[in-house]
């Protein structure tokens, strides 16, 4: 201690007096978020599928941590790989958690580790699956099937993948590649598959269908999908296989115009009711909205961007309004800008509204059963929400297609730890998002405290710090316990850690 120096009695370790007037915190970083993050890694046991396959190299750069970073990075705080290295790993304690010094993420390893990946993707989602039977007793008879785009905000050439399409971001401004993907109902997922960016949806669903049955075998499942994935054709194949592959599927609008009139005379089942009101929402909003347009004092290019963000706002119901806008030099008065009913459409709109016509094999099921099965493509649909989102996919900005889909894979693994957390916390801490519970344990922190020893020399404690009660019901609830804190270190003064 500072000051007086004061006996210390005889130990069997090293003693070492410190001078408490020179203690220094350095180093703030998140710990618990990415202690989570490798809490989940082993819950998944994916250090027994990976170490063979990622074996060190010749420099002793140990890829499995590599791609342990790449995962937990995207999953916790996604970005590109130089802010991994510049940035998020030096104010993480990922290096804490794995035993890693900075040199681990720097220069290129990062994209040769990306490199190490793509051969081993089926292999890894067959294991994904057992895993999951294991810890959650999930099912796979039922696998939605639907398909999205991811794009590219740089301006590369359209080549190899790289292709201009039908964007479902609205950037048809950008070149782009199409994911196909197969999850559970719960969110589990089976496999995916990255096309070209001008893939159509309906050439993609044969394939799929084979490579499902040779990854897995054949098996008694239900594709549900979308009204515009299956043909004809491919439904034919479906039906004509030795063990049938069941399948249901939305009617295409087209198709159900020619169908109306056989089916008004037939019973159906009552499953939703929600859909009138929430048209007429819509459609008072948009009304509201022209009426507020018309009385005010504005120039007609300015009256197209709000009556576009005004449509895009009401979505389908805006189809019901029919707008008169002033033509080009005119200005914006009652009379040059109008709008009324559509009542014809508003009819038909009525007529059909709740109504679903759903097309599959399965005729001896109950029709109420299978409308469940159908609505639960949203859960695919929130699969490529979360993908885009929380795991930020997109944009691109790799340039070859190997590392395109390198990229991409290692976003399916950070969404597979996700995914995992959300079934976890589903009955114990139902409401809580895994996003949610992500960020409460991000504010654990760790901190080295730095204490001056009176020979010269200096001790380190890294140390997290305590849970908040927000936390410590978190743990509670889900079973966790936290590791001990690391030991201490003690270290000559001049001779430090580089971030130290």
């Amino acid at each position: 201690m500072s000051g007086r120096t004061v006996p210390v009695p005889s130990l069997d370790c090293e003693v070492v007096q410190i001078r408490l007037n020179s203690l220094e915190l350095r180093r703030p970083r998140q710990w618990g978020a990415c202690w989570l993050a490798c809490h989940l890694w082993r819950i998944l046991d994916l250090d027994s599928f990976w170490q063979s396959r990622l074996p060190p190299s010749r420099k002793h750069t140990n890829w499995l941590n590599v791609l342990k970073i790449l995962a937990c990075y995207r999953l916790l705080s996604p970005g590109s790989e130089w802010r991994l290295h510049r940035e998020w790993y030096q104010n993480s304690a990922m290096g804490d958690l794995l035993g890693e010094d900075p040199h681990v993420i720097q220069k290129d390893k990062p994209y040769r580790c990306l490199d190490k990946l793509l051969p081993h993707k089926e292999e890894l989602f067959s294991f994904l699956t057992k895993r999951w039977e294991n810890l959650f007793h999930a099912a796979f008879d039922i696998l939605l099937y639907d398909l999205t785009s991811t794009y590219f905000e740089c301006d590369p050439p359209g080549q190899g993948k790289r292709q201009f399409g039908y964007s479902r971001d609205k950037r048809s401004d950008c070149v782009q590649v199409v994911i196909a993907l197969i999850v559970t109902p719960e969110g589990f997922p089976l496999a995916y598959e990255v096309m070209t960016g001008n893939t159509s949806d309906k050439s993609t669903l044969t394939d799929f269908l084979k490579s499902i049955e040779r990854q897995y075998g054949q098996a008694n499942r239900t594709w549900v999908m979308d009204r515009g994935i299956p043909t004809e054709e491919s439904l034919q194949i479906m039906r004509g296989q030795s063990m049938p592959i069941h399948y249901l599927v939305g009617t295409p609008k087209g198709r159900l115009t020619k169908l109306e009139k056989d089916f008004l005379t037939k019973p159906w089942h009552q499953v939703r009711d929600k859909e009138r009101a929430m048209r007429c929402r819509r459609l008072k909003r948009l009304w509201k909205r022209l009426k507020e347009l018309q009385g005010q004092c504005i120039t007609r290019d300015n009256l197209l961007q709000k009556i576009g963000a005004a449509k895009k706002d009401a979505g389908r119901a805006a189809a019901l309004v029919t707008i008169t806008l002033p033509k080009e030099g005119q200005p914006v008065t009652p009379e040059t800008f109008t709008f009324n009913l559509n009542k014809n459409k508003l009819r038909v709109c009525r007529r059909r509204e709740g109504c679903y016509l759903l097309r599959s094999n399965l005729v001896n099921e109950d029709p109420a059963k299978l409308w469940e099965h159908y609505i639960q493509l949203t859960e695919v649909e929130q699969a490529f929400k979360e993908l885009k989102g929380d795991l930020a996919v997109r944009p691109i900005y790799h340039q070859t297609d190997s590392r395109i889909e390198a990229h991409i894979f290692v976003a399916f693994l950070a969404y597979c730890l996700q995914v995992t957390l959300k079934n976890l916390v589903r009955d114990k801490a139902p409401g809580l998002t895994p996003r949610t519970i992500l960020d409460k344990f991000a504010a654990m922190q760790m901190i080295d405290v730095h204490l001056p020893t009176t020979d010269g020399r200096r001790l380190i404690l890294s140390r997290y710090t305590h849970p908040n009660p927000d936390q410590s019901i978190l743990l509670h609830k889900l079973n966790l316990m936290l590791p001990g804190q690391p030991p201490p270190r003690i270290t000559a003064d001049a001779i430090l850690d580089d971030w130290s």
